[in-house]
């Protein structure tokens, strides 16, 4: 079985993720290099290991996280699907089954929440994963004077945790927001679409999607 190890040392992903955050640096976008997909792929194997998904389906879940936006190189619009593409293809070369890589096609083609829905376990925990990843870490502008929304919001948010309760059947996401650099309201605003993304995911794999802003349940 091709492992997440495998797809880390191939020099191919390697250069496409780079390219995909130079382009994404001269559109003035948030972080999506390595470390955005290093916790997306760590979350997305980790909700599916909490829940008892099979070791196949946890692996899956963890390339899909890592692979999910390299096709920010083509364009950002459209770059779930694209991205898509483009991992299958390199998944290809490097010897992974058909079923495999057409389960990993799937999920990064549907993790957009412009055009995306959850439409299987490796989709699902991949959703919850990448929409969880909210942080002042991702800002790559250093001039606040020259922050826009998004910008705004993931630099006030300080603490972001990804919590699993399997007894309770939850998944929390669990956000500090600095309301001196941005009202919670904001928050929802800009990522409102990816909060409702988030529920359908949640209810796909069976559990409840909450979000806690502020120590604040919201959802």
């Amino acid at each position: 079985m091709i492992t997440l190890a495998d797809v880390k040392n191939n020099l191919e992903v390697q250069e496409l993720i780079k390219a995909a955050q130079k382009q994404l640096n001269e559109l003035g976008y948030t972080e999506h290099s390595t470390r955005h997909v290093n916790i997306v792929s760590n979350r997305a194997g980790r909700i599916l290991e909490t829940l008892e998904y099979p070791k196949e389906r946890i692996e899956l879940a963890k390339i899909a996280g890592y692979l999910h936006d390299i096709g920010n190189c083509v364009n950002r619009t459209d770059h779930a699907h694209s991205g898509a593409i483009l991992a299958y293809n390199i998944l290809k070369d490097i010897g992974m089954e058909v079923s495999d890589r057409t389960e990993i096609m799937m999920a990064i083609g549907n993790h957009d929440e412009q055009t995306g829905m959850p439409v299987s376990d490796i989709s699902a925990a991949l959703i919850l994963a990448d929409k969880s990843d909210v942080h002042r870490d991702r800002v790559v502008k250093t001039n606040t004077a020259t922050f826009d929304k998004h910008d705004r919001v993931n630099y006030a948010v300080t603490d972001a945790a990804l919590n699993i309760n399997k007894e309770d059947r939850k998944i929390i996401l669990d956000l500090t927001i600095d309301t001196k650099i941005c009202p919670v309201l904001d928050y929802f605003e800009i990522f409102m679409d990816r909060t409702m993304l988030s529920k359908y995911a949640a209810k796909w794999l069976g559990i409840w999607f909450e979000l806690i802003i502020n120590d604040t349940k919201l959802l």
